[in-house]
């Protein structure tokens, strides 16, 4: 009979796992030694927890198979769950393991010993330890709650000392995929009646689109439900590029820059259809009017009733509920098309970097220009995040990758690392603002051991430019606590054996980022750019 540590990686990769990422414990080696045996799976060795978490979400988000992280006791598992809140709050399927006491000293006062079932408890969907008897059912049991309904993670504890120990029984059906899923059928009749009953009545209805769109990989559908009544599209941060920007229905993206622009048109609606839009990104009261909201998604709408009265919930498989509202009459809408397309060009317009400067809008243009089609771009929270939801073409769902739900500083360079490991073959650039850079710069030395051929482009302006503005939009002084000015006058040439190219203006820029692309191996771009363009662009109205 195989060991605990030889059936977890043997049923890991049974599932389609291709990676666990952690940092080892004493306890863990038998689980290393194990994945070495295994084939088709490898234990990736990271700097931080935090990075072993995030990116098995990533692997989770871009392979719809759970990724995999593993922690020690205490120290390693509080780091691990910074990843862990990430997968659930993006909706990642995901198991994290981590070292637990064995039975007997489970209560008892040890060093490193905290509760880590009441620890992941509310920030995963499920908790749970395996055991000899049981390692191969709890690991599909988990992975296949992970990914039905809303994905998200599941913590597994490994008692320490048993990774030796014989299985008790193996060869348990595949059926993980299955687990604990719902079978959606089409819409009822009643739901039909009112949602035609809100349909004929209005004259201006918005197509509100979230993340849960994208998992269902509805894109066509879309289009062809805004092509057919007229109506235009607006989009959550994390459905960029579910609809085509250059579209005369394309309206914006909510909550990033120049969301007042975006409001001009939501705020016009007497009508809003959201469509796999998960509140968890913005909710609904905090941007649209106060007209009839139709939400179709997997789960209800979380809405505060006592400012929209008026919702209808149509829960279920999200291409039905498309294919049937494609029933409905095709009339087309009210909108003013010319409308629509001035606010639109006038948004973009005011996206375009001035010609000369060298700000947050040069750095992105720039790199929009050089990163193909099929490139893949992972952004860092902050300032820069909510000028590239607005700016930033996306040619398709999955080729920009941020967390919107969780939002937490230091993504950008695990997810870049995840996604290239998955994704050898596609260029890879990481975007993130000097705070998310120092949070994470360390993982350049995993970056150089794994021979990761990823651009880092680093906006540098020396603050925490959100906060900055935060600040002086309430008359704060904007520098206290948020000045990062920490660089040398001469710049280094590497971080970590990772070489460094600085730019200080525009065509030097365009320089460094032409020879970066063309680097076999990792390099960092690190612009010196001027902030001054952002208060002008970001934290603007959500509603007219």
């Amino acid at each position: 009979m195989p060991t605990v540590a030889q059936q977890f990686a043997h049923t890991l990769r049974e599932i389609g796992v291709r990676y666990v990422f952690g940092v080892p414990s004493g306890n863990m080696i038998d689980y290393i030694e194990a994945l070495r045996e295994e084939e088709g799976i490898d234990f990736i060795l990271v700097g931080h927890e935090a990075t072993a978490a995030i990116m098995a979400d990533v692997c989770g988000r871009i392979t719809g198979i759970p990724g995999v992280c593993f922690a020690t006791f205490g120290p390693g598992a509080t780091n691990l769950s910074t990843g862990v809140g990430e997968a659930l709050l993006d909706r990642s399927p995901l198991l994290a393991f981590t070292d637990e006491m064995p039975d007997h000293l489970l209560n008892r006062i040890v060093q490193m010993n905290v509760n880590h079932q009441q620890l992941f408890f509310p920030i995963t969907k499920h908790t749970t330890r395996i055991t000899a008897e049981n390692v191969e059912e709890v690991i599909l049991k988990a992975a296949g709650i992970a990914t039905s309904d809303v994905p998200g993670p599941v913590h597994i504890g490994v008692p320490a000392g048993i990774g030796k120990q014989e299985v008790k029984s193996v060869g348990k059906e595949l059926e993980y995929l299955r687990v604990d899923k719902k079978r959606w059928s089409p819409l009822v009749g009643d739901q039909v009646r009112k949602i035609e009953t809100l349909w004929k009545k209005s004259e201006k209805p918005v197509l509100a689109v979230g993340m849960a769109a994208v998992r269902a990989g509805v894109k066509d559908l879309i289009v062809q439900l805004a092509e057919n009544n007229k109506i235009p599209v607006v989009l959550t941060p994390m459905a960029k590029g579910i609809f085509p920007e250059d579209h005369p229905l394309y309206a914006g993206v909510l909550f990033h820059a120049l969301s007042d622009v975006v409001a001009e048109t939501h705020g016009q609606a007497d009508l809003v259809m959201g469509v796999g839009y998960d509140p968890v990104e913005f909710n609904y009261e905090d941007w649209i009017p106060n007209v009839p909201l139709i939400h179709i998604c997997e789960k209800e709408a979380d809405v505060d009733s006592a400012k929209l009265r008026e919702v209808l919930n149509v829960i279920g498989n999200v291409e039905v509920a498309l294919q049937e509202l494609l029933k409905l009459d095709g009339l087309p809408k009210k909108w003013d098309l010319n409308q629509l397309a001035e606010r639109k060009n006038r948004m973009f317009q005011r996206l375009t970097p001035p010609p000369g400067s060298f700000g947050p809008r040069a750095v992105l243009d720039e790199l929009r220009n050089v990163l193909p089609d099929d490139g893949i771009l992972t952004v860092d929270v902050g300032a820069h995040l909510h000028l590239v939801g607005q700016q930033w073409r996306t040619p398709e769902p999955g080729k920009l990758l941020m967390t919107n739900g969780w939002s937490g500083m230091g993504f950008a360079i695990p997810a870049a690392m995840a996604t290239k490991l998955n994704y050898p073959e596609l260029p890879v650039v990481a975007l993130l603002g000097d705070g998310g850079f120092h949070m994470t710069v360390g993982e350049l030395a995993t970056v150089k051991r794994l021979i990761l051929n990823i651009v880092f482009v680093v906006i540098n302006d020396g603050s925490l430019s959100l906060i900055n503005i935060k600040q002086a939009k309430k008359n704060y002084d904007c520098r206290y606590g948020t000045d990062l000015n920490i660089l040398p006058e001469t710049p280094t040439n590497h971080y970590f054996g990772v070489p460094v190219i600085r730019v200080t203006d525009f065509d030097s820029y365009k320089m460094g980022l032409r020879k970066a692309f063309r680097c076999n191996g990792p390099v960092v771009v690190e612009a010196i750019a001027d902030p001054s363009e952002y208060k002008e662009l970001l934290l603007r109205q959500n509603r007219i």
